[in-house]
């Protein structure tokens, strides 16, 4: 096992600023998140990937909750014909269905789509389900896999099949439904700037980023270490898009039938893809103390077999002061393996604290704290063996503030403002992602085009906050109401 470990250590990071998508593609295999499957395009979740993830379900889980929405759970197999109701909705997924002809050895009657979102299924129940305004409003969620035929993967970013929550919900009026939008839009933002300490721009998506069969979709955007922005989550105002195709009709308190207002809203897997791109660094992961599974582990340092039953007791000790304050530690008491080797394997994985125990230590009743948050001698202090778990627990939340204020700071570096299109454009050619331009924006779909089509950057949002000052278009000149976030995105 040493060994096996030992070569794989030897293995170099491709470093970032060589190439920051090998970087990427190499954290998350030698931090064990995540390897290839035999499946093109699907990835499969090793443990410590797993249990991220499983952070993040479990807190947001508890958020969607307060706002009202209960679990559910639809079908994997949804009928074709569902998906052709709404015109929009299955033009923008035509590209990416996984579609079954055949099953049991028979083709079917009807082809069945391997779920790329569950619209069109939960309508369906809602219209069973939905009589009267008292049945509203109707606010369902489900954690569960989705398929999207994708022809470039990535690991997290973009894959075949990936994990996420989608929320359902049905109102009486728009007014209600508008307001559940928003209200989900925020939970997400605080979600993902709190608990995963990472900055997001917020507003609204252009038409042309729209999500196929919404009135509006909103998004949370993130910008990552090679300046380029990544959609964290979308909420979206479906109006009455869905309600009229699918029947979806309530009796309101004047006795009169009404289609229902709806939303729906998500987050997926990519997250995780977000955390590594945002925190991580060449010596590997960076992980907020939050959705680490291993919070602090504990390194004991001997040579002489003499000096190892005292430094391994003091281990253990801190170790068991550690799990009672409900830290998630361990020791790592690896044999055949140099304290240099260990120190490497924990940063690479990017656990928050690491905690070494020598003999000195031992005599002095103290250990050495390194933070893997900084590097360098202000990564390393000392704290009491007696309250060592005290030390550890203020030591994350000040980790997980400051991943969230380095992030920050990336990301105010690498948002300019432009007024001027060709140096806006000499700016994106140039080395990077390009980070986040700050620009007027008429609206007008054929500036938006020119916009990709020569930078490659698209419109991430339209910021919800704004001055009210209006301007004049980037592009054309003509006059614009509002500011723009264009980008380069994954």
């Amino acid at each position: 096992m040493a060994e096996k470990q030992a070569k794989q250590n030897e293995k170099k990071v491709t470093p970032r600023s060589e190439d920051f998508a090998a970087w990427y593609n190499d954290i998350c295999i030698r931090a064990e998140l995540a390897d290839y499957s035999p499946v093109r395009g699907c990835i499969v979740f090793r443990p410590d990937g797993f249990a991220i993830w499983e952070a993040i379900r479990d807190e947001l889980d508890k958020r969607i909750k307060k706002t009202g929405a209960r679990n559910a759970y639809f079908p994997l197999f949804i009928p074709q014909s569902f998906l052709q109701r709404e015109a929009q909705h299955v033009e923008g997924f035509a590209p990416e269905l996984a579609v079954v002809t055949h099953g049991g050895g028979k083709e079917l009657e009807e082809p069945l789509i391997v779920r790329p979102t569950s619209e069109t299924i939960i309508n369906h129940m809602f219209a069973q389900w939905i009589r009267s305004h008292r049945d509203l409003p109707m606010m369902l969620n489900q954690w569960c896999n989705v398929v999207r035929w994708e022809m470039r993967t990535r690991m997290f970013l973009r894959t075949t099949e990936f994990l996420w929550q989608e929320g359902h919900t049905a109102h009486a009026t728009r007014e209600e439904a508008e307001r559940e939008t928003l209200t989900m839009l925020e939970v997400y933002r605080q979600f993902v700037e709190e608990f995963l300490s990472i900055p997001l721009i917020v507003g609204r998506k252009s038409a042309a980023e729209r999500f196929p069969g919404a009135v509006e979709t909103y998004s949370i955007e993130g910008l990552m270490g090679d300046g380029r922005a990544l959609q964290c989550g979308t909420s979206h105002f479906l109006g009455q898009n869905f309600a009229k195709p699918f029947e979806i009709r309530y009796l309101d308190d004047q006795n009169q039938m009404q289609f229902v207002w709806q939303t729906s809203w998500g987050v997926s897997t990519r997250l995780l893809g977000a955390i590594v791109m945002a925190h991580g660094d060449d010596q590997g992961l960076r992980l907020p103390p939050t959705v680490a599974s291993t919070q602090a582990v504990v390194v004991p340092i001997f040579r002489k077999p003499e000096e190892g039953e005292k430094v391994l007791a003091a281990a253990r000790g801190a170790l068991e002061s550690l799990t009672q304050a409900g830290i998630r530690a361990r020791i790592d008491d690896r044999e055949g393996l140099t304290p240099g080797f260990k120190f490497n394997d924990w940063e690479m994985r990017g656990v928050p604290v690491r905690i070494e125990i020598g003999p000195r230590d031992v005599a002095s009743g103290e250990a050495v704290l390194a933070r893997r948050d900084k590097s360098g001698p202000e990564s390393k202090s000392k704290a009491s063996l007696a309250t060592i778990a005290d030390a550890v627990g203020v030591l994350l939340g000040e980790i997980q503030k400051n991943l969230y204020a380095q992030a920050k700071a990336a990301m105010i570096a690498n948002t300019r403002k432009f007024d001027d299109y060709a140096q806006f454009r000499r700016h994106m050619e140039g080395e990077g992602g390009g980070g986040f331009a700050d620009v007027y924006w008429c609206g007008n779909p054929v500036c938006e085009t020119r916009i990709s089509e020569e930078t490659k950057a698209t419109c991430r949002v339209i910021p919800l906050t704004s001055d009210g000052a209006a301007g004049k278009c980037m592009v054309c000149g003509e006059s614009a109401p509002e500011r723009a976030y264009f980008a380069k995105a994954y």
